[in-house]
């Protein structure tokens, strides 16, 4: 059951795909404040969790921190933020009274869930539509919701293959130089990314032709191979003269005007630069076209970038400062007035005014950019998305994206941001997957390998370990770190082992993504929404993978193994490549040992997998299937079975297959 509550003016974000006419009065569950702001508050039990909040730092359950619905790039991305590069204003609470409630607010949204006081939530939000689900448990509960948001996304099947990404491919060389590293070392790879480096300086729609003198020949060379070449889309133009694509949006007016009318002018990484009016609906559908002169090469894959938005600086701002900074020429500076004025440079980015500043035209008029600020990354998504359909109606294309809210889940995948080659990302990698799939990201991923600071071969591996299992599977790192393509290691045969896991459980995988996108439901989900016991609420570093199978990564650096839960008995599969062996475990705590070169993962009981032999790339995969089963009696199991590319209606593509027991 959902109910629609109005308070304010809310600007339509486009989230929910259901209409549902609004009540009067309060949900039932909340103490409402009105001000300048409102105020959503209820008591939390002792042993209440809550789930939710999509890309979001620390545990599955939320309790015990403040956070922030506000799109935010920054990359030291630790315990103490609020914010992330994302805004996904979904929650369930889960206890004596169990309901999920959404906040369809584009702008800034705070949760307090049990931070100042650990027996309260509290939610503040501007104008907002709130809806209230409720249901018989918390999966009912996310069904609805699902069904209130929408399907979810489905990218090509070639998009579940191993992906290599860094900022620093340069050339058609360097491209060529990482094809034949992954080839020569017998390693899987289905795409390799364009970073901005491919661009004429960093314009966007732009190829370098001195460092990439024929892409369209590129990519078809590489399509040959089963390889995608996938490039960087960002979501600023450069404001330059004779540069087309900035003339023509600033002469049909498609780009983000100041309060005079003008273009407004922000710094990003080919300098000034401006912002297309993505919530315009003219605006948008002329960005998607821009896409067409990478499509017309051959590219079938891209990925959205600064469209938090990022902004280095405002052209406004920055000539304020400089002007302020000349002041202080000559002068000794004292402590406080050196750090005023290294304040006043470090403040140029993504300053909160310069969001005051500008506007967008859009169906509901003039809005200030702050108001509607979270989506901004979804409506760019959108815009090449529904470009997409119409340039190739029978084609499914890979589209993700950095900044994303509620809605866009329909229109393309995300990855998590800039994280870092640290341990504790493998586990953040693994606690936001549930959360995610509950507001209908389904193709998500985080860079493996962590794509600042220097990664290890153990670090690497570990991470994959855990990827081989997320449907974007992207190694993806930062100019001037280490590199980390599996190719520079050392143990070829660890990551040939653990490459290979992902293309022998890929029809596992795609059956099961497909089958949760098209029934709205979660392809991840913690033990507490599947076992009823007191130990499965708080086990937080296992996850229930599809229907059949749990994965327990290692996430500790030098650790031989580590312990695991079985709420039930399960079959421990050990898997090196399509190789693999078998052992029943009882209920309980077990320590598993996991050599660095093999990945493991439990079956459950009553339950089927569908495996496949490694190949290097999807295409080149056989199509026979192998079972692995704990199974006493047939038992069915859906499977996908679709060309990969056409777009998928409904559930034609799900063939029920018995298996019998061996």
């Amino acid at each position: 059951m959902i109910k629609k509550y109005v308070y304010g003016s809310p600007v339509k974000t486009g989230a929910t795909v259901m209409e549902i006419a609004a009540e009067g009065g309060d949900p039932a569950v909340f103490a409402v404040e009105r001000g300048e702001r409102y105020s959503f508050s209820c008591a939390l039990g002792e042993k209440d969790r809550v789930y939710g909040l999509g890309e979001q730092v620390r545990g599955i359950n939320k309790r015990g921190w403040k956070y922030e619905g506000w799109n935010t790039d920054d990359p030291i991305i630790t315990e103490g933020r609020t914010a992330l590069y994302a805004s996904h204003n979904f929650i369930v609470v889960c206890g004596a009274r169990t309901f999920g409630v959404f906040f369809d607010c584009a702008g800034r949204v705070q949760f307090d869930i049990g931070y100042t006081r650990r027996d309260a939530l509290s939610v503040t939000t501007e104008d907002a539509d709130v809806y209230l689900i409720e249901g018989e448990d918390i999966n009912a509960i996310i069904h609805e919701f699902r069904t209130l948001i929408g399907r979810s996304y489905i990218p090509p099947r070639w998009a579940f293959g191993y992906g290599q990404s860094r900022w620093g491919y340069q050339s058609e060389e360097d491209i060529m130089e990482v094809v034949e590293g992954y080839a020569n070392s017998d390693l899987p790879l289905d795409m390799i990314y364009l970073d901005i480096d491919y661009m004429e300086r960093f314009k966007d729609f732009t190829v370098d032709r001195t460092r990439f003198p024929d892409l369209k020949g590129l990519a078809a060379r590489l399509k040959a191979r089963g390889i995608r070449l996938v490039p960087i889309i960002d979501a600023a133009v450069k404001a330059e003269p004779g540069y087309s694509v900035f003339e023509e949006g600033v002469a049909r007016g498609y780009f983000c005007k100041d309060a005079a009318g003008d273009p407004f002018i922000v710094g990003v990484w080919p300098g000034d630069s401006a912002l297309p009016d993505v919530l315009n609906e003219d605006a948008r559908r002329w960005f998607g076209e821009q896409y067409r002169v990478l499509l017309d090469s051959g590219i079938e894959g891209f990925w959205n970038d600064m469209n938090e938005p990022t902004i280095f600086y405002s052209r406004r701002r920055l000539e304020h400062t400089i002007d302020n900074a000349s002041s202080w020429q000559g002068k000794s500076l004292a402590l406080g007035d050196y750090n005023r004025l290294i304040a006043s440079f470090t403040g140029l980015q993504n300053n909160p005014l310069d969001y005051k500043e500008f506007y967008h035209e859009t169906e509901q008029g003039r809005i200030v950019h702050e108001r509607v600020h979270n989506l901004y990354g979804y409506y760019m998504t959108r815009s090449a998305a529904e470009y997409f359909e119409e340039y190739a109606p029978e084609k499914r294309f890979l589209l993700f994206s950095r900044s994303s809210y509620i809605g866009m889940h329909r229109y393309g995948g995300v990855w998590t941001g800039d994280n870092a080659s640290w341990w504790s990302h493998i586990l953040l990698n693994l606690k936001m997957l549930p959360s995610l799939n509950m507001c209908g990201f389904l193709y998500c991923g985080a860079d493996l390998g962590g794509f600042g600071g220097d990664t290890t071969e153990e670090l690497l591996l570990r991470w994959l370990a855990l990827g081989v299992f997320t449907p974007l599977m992207r190694n993806h790192a930062t100019n001037g770190s280490r590199l980390q393509e599996c190719y520079r290691f050392t143990d070829m045969q660890a990551f040939r082992n653990v490459l290979g896991v992902r293309y022998t459980i890929l029809p596992y995988l795609y059956s099961e993504f497909v089958r949760c996108a098209l029934r709205g439901e979660m392809l991840f989900r913690p033990l507490a929404f599947v076992y009823d016991d007191e130990r499965s609420a708080h086990v937080e570093d296992q996850l229930l993978f599809g229907d059949s199978v749990m994965i327990a990564p290692v996430y500790e650096e030098n650790a031989m193994g580590r312990y695991v839960y079985l709420p039930e008995e399960m079959k421990l599969i050990r898997m090196k490549g399509g190789s693999y062996t078998e052992e029943i475990l009882s209920c309980g705590d077990h320590f598993i040992e996991v050599p660095v070169d093999e990945v493991v993962f439990f079956l459950r009981p009553g339950k089927v997998m569908p495996i496949a032999a490694p190949a290097d790339c999807v295409e080149r995969m056989d199509g026979a299937l192998r079972w692995l089963q704990f199974i006493q009696q047939p038992t069915a199991y859906e499977l996908c079975e679709d060309d990969g590319i056409s777009p998928i209606r409904g559930e034609e593509c799900l063939r029920r297959v018995v298996v019998e027991p061996q």
